[in-house]
């Protein structure tokens, strides 16, 4: 390979092709078409290294020699050391010598003498010690370094194989190999047949939630309401409370409860349910009093419900009057306020069963009639609209005195959908209303009503309901002439007025606007009054579908309940936040009297757990990268391995947009989104890309080429897709085997099944919620009629469990045999199989070993889980077959770092797309491979035992990184498990130039930031030129006083303009987009010799593979320091949202630029060139905000100057 390149390689050619400079020179060497001067020049290049002779000086000499003749030099005139001189100045000689041969044409004096002087040159070079030129350090053999990496690697491959029993399983299955059948796997009908099992197990669910909506509808219809009810029941707050006297409280009494293993092992009744009443709301209301004690007929229903489907969970009733029945029966506890501030109503699995999708623009009047109290009120009423709206939902906010102000400039004229995370930055939005000036409603109106218009057109939006929402203390028309342009006669969209204050001079005039437009009118005077009163239009709402009957079933987006009480707060501490999604139904009143009003009487709904999803998965037919994923009709993930609802911050937290990641956010490869649309529209097809899989906590890449296949889940909202890599992935082989003889084997005491894998379903029937997998699928075989097993895949792990129970006697022959592994440097070996099958053995005690979390599930990355096979499983399977993959565990902590990985997988064919039957591997202490390392490293070949070089030199460095980059051994411990970029960057950027390690461009939609919450703000006030005035005299009276303190001229030189939130700002985790690096090395290059130009020295260094493995051996040169090219990291690149300009810091020429402006003038044209010159600024500091600032300098043009858009 070539070992080096030339700037001008590219431009050289022989004859009359190059040109007229060297026409003299054609024709001299004749006879040598076949030789290439490429070939020679990494000859020459490598020789010059041997020689001692400065990569500097050596290509310079090069690309002399390319301009001034083509030479080639005869390989025998290199092979011999002339004179005592070395091989490598022999062939410099020869190259300026001409090879011996320049034909039969002579050559003129002066071409001559040229050479005759760089002959000279070169010799004095190689004969002058110490000089400036040439370095003391003779260079870095390339022999030794391949001497030294085939030493460790002959070595370290020998300890693996042999602690592993690699060689021996490989043996074993080739011995089944006769007795296996392959199949390719058909991805459509696989993908067809789990969404068939995905289908029944939700009808299941579903069957569930009718029955309770028949009952709870019998039930009202048999019941007469009692203003003068009085009725006990079981608070979900009070039961089991005791007052001072000990006795217990009106309505709580003693309640049982017990742990539960399927529910969390939380405290529950299987018997009862529990109400639950909002803290805004009086326990004993009669409305509320009634629908409990006609409710009380579901408690017969939740009971027969959880007998016939054991697997179900929560079940539950929220009534429209704002009650919550809850089965089973649970305590709640209020916060350290004694407030509950969970509502029912505020939920999504309610709002999306009571309401159809609905298009919403809501105006806010910000005259200065508003001011105060009313601001605030209306502040949180919308805030509390946005709670009543869901995914399907899409919306607006229009601040409106004498001009319109679209609350997020970014969105000016259009809606957006109401997933969490633009119903959040909306409400962070509404505290930069101020009121001021006089209300226009009737442009407000008219900018809603074409709003909804244009919306609707493009057919983007729900296509069902339309409703304007104004907020406002009071309208002095009614504005029928608008409502006749826009709404009358059809009055598509309906309208709902919310009164703000206790004043209600214009209460008539709004009443009649939402009568007209067939809405609701709501006064509100106080902050208590804002969540019950916004309630009140979904029931208007909701009247279409209950008088038609429309018992339509919902079902939600992965979500995580936080209905809180403490044992589920101690519960998210301990575990996590469970994801799950809910399955809802409407309950109508269907009295006789009522049926034409449309009551609704509230929804009733159940839990579906993503974990119980997951159970309908057959993993082991997916293969090692293979996934299912489902997501919604809004192309939201339910389930995906990529999905990443919690962060670590002290412990684990729900992501503020956990519940709307798209699919285009995790397979991002998909920059068309035509797998995204395919699914969104419920089709069934296939799709293939290339993609790029993180592993090991982000830090290292898989490039593979993945075959998607998706269909549609019959019944739900839901689509189901199933990927598959190809090679490998696609193939899936059974194996034939007795029971009798599989069954033995698989009650050996080393054998695991993965946890997270049913083998057996276990949850059906209580006496079985107890059994181990293996133990079901013992009973299973003795004829248990109610055990539902999963047949093939119980097949094959039997198979798997036959072929691999030989290593256990082999692992506990070399556990007895002292002579080996005297050091304890080997402390576990281990496999697994495609079937979840697992097989530990431990060669020391476990209290000896390093790191005691690998294989326990402390880490869910290294162990079979119900979405993914172990890390070390994955990344072997992608390695060359026979050969072993090593790896530091990252952890949280450096004790991880101690221990190494050495893992290889098993084939089960000699073919190429071989499906890969196992993998197996042993964990070593890092100290122990480390010392076989520096063994290795102090080997040579010289005759007199005397090495001319060694790792042990203060002249070089030497490294033992692995495919990514990431440093295994090194001379300084502290670099352990460090980026090789972050120690030599030099080397680093060098071996990406070469293509020795290729860079990959990562990206993260899920990301968390931290931000100073000081600056997070979006950078509109900075627009007005008052403010930019006010900051820059604060500015400069600030950063006077800091120069008289510290008189630190160079950082009041480059400070920025406004104070630093690092002097003061606390810092908030904010959703961001994150773009970082991954590192894979090129399996084609095995070694490298490369040369870096430094500032004043030449730096050169070797890497060279290890064979057999996926590590490499670094030798740098130490005498040239490269400290100025700086580190090469991983670190990622943020990068905010529309509006979320955080950290913007604009620069002291920004300012100057618009005070100048101010100064000169106060005319709109002066307002607007101010805006413009801002934007223009600031744009390259943060992207973002420009959007933000275009769409406010427009309105600026049309409306008003900047400072009055916002």
């Amino acid at each position: 390979m070539t070992l080096g390149g030339s700037r001008n390689r590219g431009k050289i050619v022989s004859g009359p092709g190059r040109g007229r400079r060297h026409a003299h020179t054609a024709g001299v060497v004749r006879g040598r078409e076949g030789w290439s001067w490429a070939g020679r020049e990494s000859k020459l290049r490598l020789a010059a290294a041997e020689s001692g002779v400065r990569p500097r000086l050596t290509e310079g000499l090069l690309r002399r020699l390319e301009d001034e003749r083509p030479f080639f030099v005869k390989e025998e005139v290199c092979s011999g050391h002339e004179y005592g001189v070395p091989r490598g100045v022999a062939c410099l000689l020869a190259a300026f010598s001409g090879g011996a041969d320049f034909g039969h044409e002579a050559l003129d004096i002066i071409t001559v003498m040229k050479y005759v002087l760089y002959c000279v040159f070169f010799l004095l070079l190689w004969i002058t010690p110490n000089t400036r030129i040439c370095a003391s350090y003779q260079g870095i053999p390339l022999s030794v370094v391949k001497l030294w990496a085939s030493a460790f690697g002959g070595e370290i491959k020998s300890i693996a194989a042999k602690y592993s029993g690699s060689q021996l399983l490989q043996k074993k299955y080739k011995e089944f190999e006769q007795s296996v059948r392959v199949e390719e796997i058909d991805g459509i009908k696989l993908v067809k047949k789990l969404a068939g099992k995905m289908e029944q197990m939700f009808h299941k669910k579903a069957e569930a939630i009718k029955r309770l909506v028949e009952a709870a509808e019998e039930a009202h219809l048999n019941h007469e309401e009692d203003p003068e009810l009085q009725y006990e029941y079981f608070n979900a707050v009070l039961i089991n409370e005791m007052d001072e006297e000990g006795k217990t409280l009106e309505l709580g009494g003693e309640f049982i409860l017990q742990p539960n293993e399927h529910f969390n092992n939380l405290s529950v009744n299987l018997s009862l349910s529990v109400v639950q009443v909002p803290t805004n709301m009086y326990n004993k209301d009669s409305a509320i009093v009634n629908g409990v004690y006609w409710s009380e007929a579901l408690n017969k229903v939740f009971v027969d419900n959880f007998k016939r489907d054991p697997s179900l969970i929560w079940q539950y009733f929220g009534s429209a009057k704002g009650f919550f029945r809850q089965y089973p029966g649970i305590k709640w506890t209020p916060d350290e306020h004694g407030v509950l501030e969970f509502d029912c109503r505020n939920r999504k699995w309610y709002i999306q069963a009571a309401t159809s999708p609905k298009d919403v623009v809501i105006l806010v009047d910000v005259s200065g009639s508003m001011k105060g109290l009313r601001l605030t009120i209306a502040r949180q009423t919308v805030s509390s609209i946005l709670d009543t709206l869901g995914d399907d939902d899409f919306f607006n906010i229009i601040a409106y005195n004498e001009e319109l102000h679209y609350v997020e400039p970014c969105l000016n004229g259009t809606l957006v959908q109401a997933d969490i995370a633009n119903k959040d930055h909306f409400r962070g939005r509404l505290d930069k209303l101020f009121a001021k000036g006089i209300g226009m409603l009737d442009v407000a109106l008219t900018e809603a009503f074409e709003l909804l218009s244009n919306f609707n057109e493009t057919g983007r939006g729900s296509v069902c309901s339309q409703a304007i929402m104004l907020v406002t203390d009071g309208a002095v028309e009614t504005y029928d002439a608008v409502f006749a342009k826009y709404n009358w006669p059809d009055r598509k969209v309906r309208v709902f007025p919310y009164l703000i204050g206790r004043e209600s001079a214009f209460a008539d005039n709004l009443k009649w606007m939402a009568c007209a437009n067939k809405g609701y009118f709501t006064q509100i005077s106080t902050l208590a009054d804002v969540q019950e009163n916004v309630m009140e239009y979904l029931h208007v709402l909701s009247r279409p579908k209950v008088i038609d009957r429309e018992h339509d079933m919902v079902w939600t987006e992965a979500y995580v309940d936080s209905t809180l009480t403490n044992a589920h707060n101690a519960l998210e501490d301990a575990q996590g936040p469970v994801l799950m999604t809910t399955v809802a139904m409407p309950v109508f009143s269907t009295k006789n009297e009522t049926r034409n009003k449309g009551i609704l009487l509230g929804v009733v709904g159940t839990d579906v757990p993503v974990s119980e999803i997951l159970k309908a998965i057959t993993k082991y037919k997916l293969g090692i990268h293979g996934y299912a994923f489902a997501i919604t009709n809004n192309g939201y993930i339910l389930t995906h391995p990529d999905l990443q609802p919690l962060y670590e911050e002290g412990k684990k937290r729900r992501k503020s947009s956990y519940s709307s990641v798209d699919l285009s956010e995790v397979e991002w490869e998909d920059k068309e989104d035509e797998l995204r649309n395919a699914m969104v529209n419920r089709q069934t097809g296939s799709f293939s890309m290339k993609v790029k899989k993180t592993v090991d906590k982000g830090k290292r890449v898989l490039v593979l080429h993945n075959d998607y296949y998706y269909t549609d889940i019959n019944g739900t909202p839901f689509s189901l897709g199933v990927a598959l890599s190809r090679g490998h992935g696609k193939y899936f082989f059974r194996g034939n085997i007795s029971v009798e003889e599989g069954l033995h084997d698989l009650e050996h005491p080393d054998v695991v099944l993965a946890n997270e894998w049913t083998y057996c379903n276990t949850d059906e029937h209580p006496e079985h919620n107890y059994l181990s997998q293996i133990d079901a699928i013992k009973l299973y075989f003795n004829g248990e009629p109610h055990l539902k097993c999963d047949k093939d895949l119980i097949q094959e792990v039997l198979f798997d469990a036959v072929v691999t129970a030989p290593l256990e006697a082999y692992w506990t022959s070399l556990a007895l045999n002292k002579s080996e592994n005297s050091d304890k440097g080997v402390e576990i070996a281990y496999l697994g199989t495609r079937t979840g099958l697992s097989r530990i053995n431990l060669f020391v005690m476990p209290d000896q070993l390093t790191n005691q979390d690998f294989l326990t599930g402390e880490d869910k990355e290294v162990v079979f889980s119900a979405d993914h096979f172990p890390l070390w499983y994955k990344r072997a399977a992608e390695q060359v077959p026979g050969t072993f993959i090593y790896s530091l565990p990252f952890g949280s902590g450096s004790e991880n770092k101690s221990v190494v990985l050495a893992s290889s997988a098993i084939h089960l064919l000699d073919e190429r797309e071989s499906p890969i039957a196992a993998a197996v591997g042993i964990q070593m202490k890092l100290e122990f491979f480390q010392r076989k390392f520096w063994t290795a490293s102090r080997q040579c070949a010289a005759l007199d035992g005397k090495c001319s070089i060694s790792c042990d030199n203060d002249e070089i460095s030497c490294y033992l990184i692995d495919n990514n980059g990431f440093i295994i051994v090194a001379e300084d411990l502290s670099l352990t498990g460090v980026f090789f970029g972050e120690a030599e960057g030099a080397v680093m950027s060098k071996l990406v130039s070469m293509g020795s390690f290729k860079k990959v461009n990562l990206y993260d939609y899920q990301a968390i930031c931290r931000v100073y919450s000081q600056t997070s703000d979006t950078a509109h006030t900075l627009l007005h030129p008052y403010f930019a005035l006010f900051a820059a005299v604060r500015w400069l009276l600030t950063e006077f006083v800091i120069f008289l303190v510290e008189f630190n001229l160079y950082s009041w030189w480059y400070s920025d303009l406004t104070i630093k939130a690092q002097r003061g700002g606390k810092t908030m985790l904010v959703p961001c987009d994150k773009e970082y690096p991954g590192f894979v090395s090129e399996r084609t290059i095995k070694e490298t010799v490369g040369n870096i130009d430094c500032e004043s020295c030449v730096k050169s260094f070797v890497i060279q593979q290890i064979p057999s493995s996926n590590l490499f051996m670094v030798v740098i040169d130490n005498t040239c320091d490269c400290s100025d090219f700086g580190p090469v990291t991983m670190d990622p690149e943020n990068s905010m949202e529309c509006g979320g300009s955080v950290g913007l810091t604009p620069s002291l020429t920004a300012t100057v630029l618009i005070l100048i402006v101010t100064i000169f003038t106060r005319t709109q044209l002066g307002n607007l060139a101010g805006a413009a010159v801002y934007g223009l600024v600031t744009v390259s500091q943060t992207g973002p905000t420009f959007a933000m600032l275009t769409g406010a300098m427009d309105r600026a043009g049309r409306d008003a100057t900047p400072s009055q858009a916002l």
